[in-house]
């Protein structure tokens, strides 16, 4: 059966026409039947309760009315201009008045004439009044088609003058719906609808806009939200199927001197069991002929770094030079400072190239590279410039890879003929939710496990009025030998007002801690990179035993001395960043601290970020909190995917119906990985029709 009937432009429906499609395109983007029976309502509102004037009271959230206008006039002038009409019942009268729309209301509202109205009462000068009413003609069958769950639609200022209210719109979903009758084509396979208990299309479109029951709401998001993961599902696993049928990867046939040498000789610490499962996962993939993406997860402190470096030594012995990518120019020289000293026993080559590099300096690294005479490099955007060339790339690794653009990430493996092995790693835990949707064809390893011999920090929360006791704290633990993280929540960098308050902390902190007795350094975004090398070493070599800083130390310092953070202004932040922020601490063998210091008022998304600080180490369980107040667009830079603009599905709470969704996709692909078999061919249409025109770039390759 066809679907053309959804392909029919919206002009074409009753009560639209030529003139007022314009508005429903530029404001909805809504052009055919379909765009519009796809826009879903926000909520919904019971219409079953018909009201008499002389029941309203102030307590009256929205209620209806069926009565006549009696008089209709325009007063005012200027911005204050209003229309105001008298609408009456038998029991009473009561004020409506109108602000905007004001022509469109003159010209189409008829004295006389009976309506039903609907509301929110207000209490003006002792007499209650409706601002804006919704309006409709009372026709012989208006209360027939009343729905006990009037659906509530988004519009704007420009829709409602066009008479596209919310109640406008749902009167064209209604017109919409009762012309549908067996025109939308079913193209989920039966077997998948009886599995999961799914209603047709056709009745889940007609119950989400003209629902009578719960049950039959309940029924019709479940089957729309099913729609959105399983088709979203389906494209992640069809894709990552194709990578690994068509995508070679380059074989790491052995374990050499590098690794052994490295292992038996070299090795500073034992390592964790997650860490070698890690490892041993990482060696499986190099060694099957297909090109290894795989997303690395390890809470700060894991040990990632030394899995990432033993896995470059797998590709040096391999006769492969390897890269590895950070989001800034601290994190990348940190990294370099780290794998430069781990390789020096072995005799590496291993350079720096960030958008610091001298010109000569980057010339001969340059040269090196694409000669092959370098092994191993590190460093910032700069690697995915055009003037980088490998003469032999084996193995990317991108760190903290939210924070790249994501044509950027997709640009660097391209620099091979044939594509590198791709590791990608974060210490931002990612929901399992997020992890299914936004890194689906990615295979996952995690490291959930610290090193022997760390002990939990321990995180506090007080408010601005215990500041002195906290300094108290600061001065006893700089007396044991301690070193202490000071942190201001310098959002942009550019303003002002947040560099003062940094400032006139740093002030504060001199004069209760002043030199020559304290040494503090200062670090934020302003200063030069000369100024903030010398400032962060002042630091990382104990010179100075308090660092002032702004989040740009939120990933990339490493200092095992370093026992206490504090966050000024705490309910400022995110969750995801003040758990990275408390990771900089604990790296020692000492008890480490982590303070947060907020204002007495917070709000109650606030209060719930530092309870959750407070009670919990665990990233993951952050990660799921985090997931719920935020939402996943503001997560792990999911936004840049292009995959998160579902209609009705929602990751916070959807993780049950995402499961049913994904083993739906992944038994149907066991079975048909081409969608080719004749009961598939109208889900392969309809899944190449939502995501042909989108650019996936939400992988690294």
């Amino acid at each position: 059966m066809s679907n053309h009937f959804l392909d029919t432009p919206i002009e074409f429906l009753k009560g639209v026409g030529p003139n007022r499609s314009e508005v429903l395109k530029k404001e909805l983007k809504i052009f055919t039947f379909r765009d519009l029976l796809f826009h879903f309502p926000f909520r919904y509102e019971d219409r079953t309760k018909i009201y008499k004037i002389k029941e309203i009271g102030s307590e009256q959230y929205h209620i209806q009315l069926i009565g006549k206008i009696e008089k209709l006039e325009t007063v005012g002038i200027g911005k204050a201009k209003r229309i105001t009409a008298v609408f009456s019942d038998e029991t009473g009268k009561i004020e409506l008045v109108w602000f905007k729309g004001l022509k469109w209301i003159k010209n189409s509202i008829k004295t006389g004439v009976p309506y039903i109205i609907y509301g929110k009462p207000s209490l003006f000068q002792k007499y209650f009044n409706i601002v804006h009413p919704e309006m409709e003609e009372l026709k012989e069958d208006t209360l027939k088609n009343l729905s006990g769950f009037q659906s509530v639609y988004s519009t704007t200022e420009k829709l409602s003058a066009k008479g596209f209210t919310s109640r406008g719109i749902f009167k064209l979903q209604r017109i919409l719906c009762l012309q549908l009758q067996g025109k939308v084509q079913e193209y989920l396979p039966y077997p998948v609808l009886k599995s999961y208990q799914l209603i047709s299309l056709e009745q889940a479109l007609i119950n989400i806009h003209l629902p009578h029951s719960n049950d039959e709401l309940a029924k019709a998001r479940l089957r729309l939200k099913f729609d959105e993961l399983f088709l979203l599902q389906l494209k992640i696993l069809k894709e990552k199927g194709l990578k690994n049928e068509f995508v070679k990867g380059f074989i790491f046939t052995r374990i050499g001197e590098y690794f052994n040498a490295f292992y038996n000789q070299f090795l500073p610490f034992e390592l964790t069991n997650a860490q070698k499962r890690v490892l041993k996962e990482i060696r499986k993939d190099t060694a099957t002929g297909k090109q290894m993406n795989r997303l690395l997860q390890g809470d700060v402190g894991s040990g990632k770094t030394m899995v990432a470096f033993m896995s470059i030594l797998m590709a040096l012995d391999n006769g492969f030079q390897a890269c590895f990518m950070a989001p800034t120019e601290i994190l990348a020289s940190q990294h370099f400072e780290t794998i430069k000293q781990l390789a020096a026993p072995l005799s590496i080559s291993v350079a720096l190239l960030t958008g610091s590099t001298k010109k000569a300096e980057r010339n001969n690294l340059l040269k090196d590279l694409a000669e092959g005479n370098l092994q191993i490099i590190i460093g910032t955007h700069a690697l995915i410039e055009d003037t980088v060339v490998f003469k032999n790339l084996g193995l990317v690794i991108v760190d903290e890879q939210h924070r790249f653009g994501v044509e950027q990430r997709a640009r660097l493996w391209k620099k091979n003929t044939s594509a590198p092995h791709v590791l990608v790693m974060t210490a931002t835990p990612i929901p399992r939710t997020l992890a299914m949707t936004f890194y689906g064809d990615l295979d996952t390893s995690i490291i959930d496990e610290l090193p022997p011999g760390r002990k939990e920090i321990k995180t506090q929360h007080f408010y601005e009025s215990a500041r002195l006791k906290v300094f108290g704290f600061i001065e006893q633990q700089v007396k044991l030998g301690r070193q202490i993280y000071i942190v201001y929540p310098l959002i942009d960098e550019s303003e002002k007002m947040d560099l003062q308050h940094l400032m006139k902390g740093y002030d504060t902190i001199l004069v209760r801690f002043p030199p020559p007795n304290f040494i503090i350094s200062i670090v934020h975004g302003k200063l030069k990179p000369i100024d903030k090398e010398y400032q962060m070493q002042l630091f990382v070599t104990g010179k100075a035993q308090i660092m002032v800083a702004t989040t740009v130390i939120e990933v990339g310092v490493n200092v095992p001395n370093a026992s206490v953070m504090i966050i000024e202004n705490a309910e400022r932040f995110g969750l995801s960043q003040l758990h990275q922020l408390r990771g900089r601490v604990g790296r020692g063998a000492e008890q480490s601290y982590c303070i947060l210091l907020t204002g007495n008022k917070l709000t109650s998304e606030a209060k719930q970020r530092i309870e959750t600080m407070t009670r919990t180490n665990d990233g993951f369980e952050i990660a799921e909190v985090d997931l719920k107040l935020r939402g996943p667009g503001d997560i792990q830079g999911t936004q840049q995917s292009g995959l998160i603009n579902f209609r009705i599905a929602d990751l916070r709470k959807d993780s049950s119906i995402l499961n049913m969704a994904r083993n739906a996709a992944q038994d149907l692909l066991k079975c048909d990985s081409d969608l080719n078999q004749t009961e598939h061919l109208e889900l392969k249409k309809q899944l190449f029709r939502i995501y042909k025109e989108t650019n996936d770039w939400s992988r690294i390759s």
